[in-house]
C-alpha cells in the first residue's frame, strides 16, 4: 500500500466495531497498515477508555451509541464499516438504522470477520446460565485472553463483568433477517472457527457483491493475517 501525506480530512474513513470484551485498541495493528485511511475504532460503553460508563442493555442500544460516534467523526467523504466477531452484529444493526433513517450516506463497502449473520449459539440455556466459570471457559475457548492471563484472578475480577455484559447482549439478540442491500461486502473467515455454510448466509444480506475470503487460524485469525486483510481492505476502498 502506498503511504501518503494526504491531510486527515481528505482521507476515506473506516469505522471499526470490536469483538465481545474488546476495546478500540484491538484494531491498532491493522490501522497502522491502513495509514492512507482515517481509521476510527469505536469504543463501546464500559470498555477500554469508556470503562467507567454503564454497559448498553441491547445490541440495538449499542448500535445507536456507535452511530453517534460515527456521525460525530464523519468528514463527508467515502467510508467503510468493519466489524469483527460480535462487532459484525453491532455493524449490521448500525447499518440497518443508517439505511432506514437516511441521516448518513451509505458506506461504499462493508468488511466483516469471524461471524455469521446471527448470534453464536455457544450457550443454549441463555444468559441466566452465564456463571463466572462458564464465562471464563467461553472466553478462553475463543482465544480472547493471552495465555499469561488465563490464571490471573485479578484479570478475571476486572473483566468478567464486561464479558458477561457482551455475551448477554449476544444471547438476547434476535436477528432480523430481512435486511438486504447492494453495498459491496467482503467477509473474512476461518472455517475452523465458523463453517463456510454459516458465512455464506451474508450473501442473503449483501445481495450485490459479497466476497468470502478464507484464512487459516482460530477465531482471532486477524493476529496472523492482518497484513493480508489490510491489503484486501485497501484494494476494495480504491474501487
Amino acid at each position: 500500500m502506498t503511504k501518503t501525506d494526504r491531510p486527515e480530512s481528505s482521507k476515506q474513513q473506516i469505522f471499526c466495531f470490536t469483538h465481545a470484551g474488546g476495546s478500540a485498541s484491538f484494531f491498532d495493528t491493522i490501522a497502522a497498515e491502513l495509514s492512507e485511511y482515517s481509521v476510527t475504532a469505536i469504543e463501546y460503553p464500559g470498555h477500554g477508555k469508556r470503562f467507567s460508563e454503564p454497559f448498553c442493555g441491547s445490541l440495538g442500544e449499542l448500535a445507536e451509541d456507535a452511530l453517534r460516534t460515527i456521525k460525530a467523526a464523519y468528514s463527508g467523504g467515502g467510508y467503510a464499516l468493519f466489524g469483527y466477531s460480535m462487532g459484525c452484529l453491532v455493524l449490521i444493526e448500525a447499518l440497518k438504522r443508517t439505511i432506514e433513517s437516511g441521516t448518513l450516506p451509505l458506506p461504499k463497502c462493508v468488511f466483516l470477520a469471524a461471524h455469521e449473520p446471527k448470534p453464536h449459539t455457544f450457550l443454549a440455556e441463555g444468559p441466566a446460565m452465564l456463571t463466572d466459570e462458564l464465562i471464563k471457559d467461553i472466553t478462553v475457548r475463543f482465544g480472547g485472553v493471552p495465555v499469561q492471563l488465563i490464571g490471573n484472578k485479578a484479570f478475571w475480577r476486572l473483566y468478567t463483568p464486561m464479558y458477561r455484559a457482551d455475551y448477554t447482549l449476544i444471547l438476547n439478540y434476535r436477528y432480523d433477517a430481512d435486511v438486504k442491500t447492494d453495498i459491496p461486502a467482503v467477509v473474512f473467515y476461518s472455517d475452523s472457527d465458523t463453517p463456510v455454510s454459516g458465512i455464506e448466509k451474508w450473501k442473503r444480506v449483501f445481495v450485490g457483491s459479497c466476497e468470502l475470503v478464507r484464512f487459516d487460524g482460530s477465531h482471532f485469525f486477524i493476529e496472523q493475517h492482518h497484513s493480508q486483510m489490510a491489503g484486501i481492505i485497501d484494494r476494495n476502498m480504491r474501487k
